[in-house]
C-alpha cells in the first residue's frame, strides 16, 4: 500500500512565528509529531511519503502515486484539511483522516467526503484501519471506545521521514493527559485525567534517533501538562541528566506545565540540569474568581505572580497563555492581564478569548444554557468568541484588542525579555564539563544582525535596546543569544497585533451588524402580529 500522509496548512496565529522563522532560514515552526508516529504505527512493509503543506505543497506527482491518502490536524487546520479531502475525492483517492480535529468534530470531515475516520488515539484505532483496508473495505469508522492505550508501545516517530532543516525546533512527547479539570480545555477530553508517560529509555532512545540523524536544536516536549505525573517525569529526568552530560548537551527543552511546577524546587533544578530552557504556562487570568469559575483551582493554591518568580528564578524562562471572556468577568479584565505580564516579566504571552471547544465541560455547560453560537469555526486569536459572554462582546473585543496591542508594544516586549534575562543571569547554572561541537550557522548568524539592526537602529526600541544589550553582555553573557532569540519575536508581533486589530475589529463590525438586522426583524414580526392581531 502507498500511504500519503499530508499535514494542512497552519494559518497564521500567534504560534506561527512566521516572520521571525523566515529570518532564521526555516519554513515552519514544528514538526506533525502526530502524522510520524502515524507512520510509524502503520505496516513498515507500506510504502510511506510524508507531505507538510507548511514546507512544501502538494505536487501532481505525490497524488497520482497515493493509494490512501491520510490527514491530521487540529481545529486551527479546519479550513485546508477539509478541503484537501473534498480534493482528494475529486481526484477519486481513498482519503483518511484522524487527529483532534477529526475526533471532535468528526461529522465535518464526513459531510466533507472522507472515507475513513480513524479517531482517539492511533495505537488502538490505526491497526483497526490497516485491518479494514486489507479486507478490502472502501470506508469506516474506527473508535477506541473509551480505552486509553499503553503509551509504553508506541513507536518512535518516524523522524526521518522529515526534513529536519525545515523546522525551527523538533518535538517529542513524553506523556499524555492532565489531572486537572478545567472547564474549558479538550485536552482530558481527547486523552483524559489520568496521565500516561512513556518509560525513560523509551524516550531517551527517540532523543538518540534524532541526535543520530544530525539534530542539534531545540526540542519542544509537547506534552499539554509535562508535569501530570510529577513521579515518572522526575524518573525520566533522572535517567535523561546523564545522558545529556555524555552528549555535551546537543539539545535544548522547552515544554508546556501547570503552575504548581513552581511548589517543586526538586524537579525545577532537575529540569535545569537536564537544559530546559523554558516552560508554558496556563495562567489564563490573575482574576481568582474568574478561574474558580473555569475550575482551575490549581492556579488558586498560590500567589500567581510568585509561582511565576520562583520558575524564572530556577532558571526556566516562562511563557504563558492567558485568556479573557469568562463567566462573570469584571470590566477591565484585558488591562489586568497586562498589568501581571507586566510585573511578572513575561516575555511571550499568549492573549486570547475565550473559546468554547467541542465537547469540554464549558461546551456542554453553554450548550444547555442555549448560549452557544453555533458552528466550530475557526479559533485562533482573530476570531470573536462562539458563545454568548456573560458581559457584552463589544467590551470584551475592545479590552482585548487594547491589551494584545499593548503587549505587543516594541518597548515593553524589549523591556519585559530584558528584566527576565536579567534575572535569569543571576541563577547558578549547573557546570557543564563537556558541550557537543556545534557548527557555526551562518543564517543564524544573519538573522541575529538584522535584528540587532532592526531593533538597534530603525525601530523606536533603538534608544532601550544598546543599553540593555551592554548590560547582558557584562551581567549574562551566557544568556545573549537566547536573549537575542527571543527579540527576534518581536518581528513576528509588530505584523501579528496588527492582524489582530484589523481582523477582530472587521469581525466585530459584522457582528454588530447581524445583531442589528436580527433586532430589525423582531421588531418587523412583532409589527406584523400586531397588525394581524388588529385585523
Amino acid at each position: 500500500m502507498k500511504a500519503l500522509l499530508v499535514y494542512p496548512l497552519f494559518q497564521d496565529s500567534f504560534w506561527s512565528f512566521q516572520k521571525t522563522i523566515n529570518l532564521i532560514g526555516r519554513k515552519t515552526f514544528i514538526p506533525p509529531l502526530g502524522l510520524i508516529t502515524v507512520a510509524a504505527i502503520l505496516p513498515q512493509e507500506w510504502e510511506i511519503k510524508l507531505v507538510d503543506r507548511n514546507v512544501r505543497d502538494l505536487t501532481e506527482a505525490d497524488w497520482d502515486w497515493a493509494e490512501v491518502v491520510i490527514l491530521s490536524g487540529m481545529i486551527v487546520h479546519k479550513s485546508d484539511l477539509l478541503s484537501l479531502i473534498r480534493e482528494g475525492k475529486r481526484r477519486g483517492k481513498l482519503m483518511g483522516v484522524g487527529g483532534p480535529y477529526a475526533t471532535s468534530l468528526s461529522h465535518e470531515c464526513k459531510e466533507a467526503g472522507v472515507d475513513y475516520l480513524i479517531l482517539d488515539e492511533g495505537e488502538i484505532t490505526i491497526p483497526m484501519f490497516v485491518e479494514a483496508i486489507a479486507r478490502g473495505e472502501k470506508s469506516g469508522t474506527f473508535r477506541s471506545d473509551g480505552v486509553k492505550p499503553d503509551v509504553t508501545t508506541t513507536p518512535i516517530p518516524r523522524y526521518d521521514l522529515l526534513d529536519l532543516n525545515a523546522y525551527a525546533m523538533m518535538s517529542v512527547q513524553f506523556s499524555r493527559g492532565c489531572p486537572f479539570q478545567c472547564e474549558f480545555c479538550d485536552i482530558i477530553v481527547l486523552y483524559g485525567r489520568k496521565p500516561r508517560t512513556k518509560t525513560p529509555q523509551q524516550l531517551i532512545a527517540e532523543l538518540e534517533y534524532l541526535y543520530d540523524l544530525g539534530w542539534r536544536e531545540t526540542i519542544f516536549m509537547v506534552d499539554d501538562n509535562f508535569i501530570g505525573n510529577k513521579r515518572n517525569v522526575k524518573l525520566l529526568l533522572k535517567e535523561l541528566q546523564p545522558w545529556m552530560a555524555e552528549k555535551g548537551y546537543p539539545f535544548s527543552f522547552n515544554t508546556e506545565a501547570s503552575v504548581d511546577l513552581a511548589q517543586d524546587q526538586e524537579l525545577m533544578d532537575m529540569m535545569v540540569a537536564c537544559n530546559f530552557g523554558s516552560v508554558f504556562l496556563g495562567i489564563e487570568t490573575p482574576d481568582e474568581d474568574s478561574l474558580k469559575v473555569t475550575k482551575k483551582f490549581q492556579n488558586t493554591r498560590d500567589t500567581l505572580s510568585e509561582s511565576v518568580d520562583q520558575i524564572i528564578r530556577s532558571g526556566i524562562r516562562v511563557m504563558a497563555g492567558f485568556i479573557i471572556g469568562f463567566d462573570g468577568e469584571k470590566a477591565g479584565a484585558g488591562d489586568r492581564i497586562v498589568r501581571f505580564v507586566d510585573k511578572t516579566n513575561i516575555p511571550l504571552a499568549v492573549f486570547s478569548m475565550l473559546q468554547a471547544l467541542p465537547d469540554t465541560a464549558l461546551w456542554h455547560r453553554l450548550e444547555k444554557e442555549g448560549r452557544l453560537m453555533g458552528g466550530s469555526g475557526d479559533i485562533n486569536q482573530t476570531t470573536l468568541m462562539n458563545f454568548i459572554p456573560t458581559r457584552p462582546i463589544e467590551d470584551i473585543a475592545q479590552e482585548y484588542i487594547d491589551g494584545f496591542w499593548q503587549l505587543y508594544d516594541p518597548i515593553a516586549f524589549l523591556d519585559r525579555t530584558y528584566r527576565c534575562y536579567r534575572i535569569l543571569g543571576t541563577v547558578n547554572y549547573p557546570k557543564k564539563e563537556k558541550k557537543a561541537k556545534k557548527k557555526l550557522d551562518w543564517i543564524a548568524v544573519r538573522a541575529l544582525l538584522i535584528v540587532i539592526w532592526q531593533q538597534g537602529v530603525i525601530y523606536k526600541t533603538r534608544w532601550k535596546f544598546w543599553p540593555y544589550l551592554l548590560s547582558m553582555i557584562r551581567n549574562n553573557p551566557g544568556g545573549v543569544i537566547s536573549y537575542l532569540t527571543v527579540c527576534a519575536y518581536m518581528e513576528h508581533f509588530l505584523e501579528y497585533r496588527q492582524a489582530v486589530k484589523a481582523q477582530i475589529g472587521m469581525r466585530l463590525a459584522e457582528y454588530k451588524a447581524l445583531q442589528q438586522q436580527q433586532q430589525q426583524q423582531v421588531v418587523e414580526m412583532e409589527s406584523s402580529r400586531e397588525t394581524a392581531i388588529a385585523s
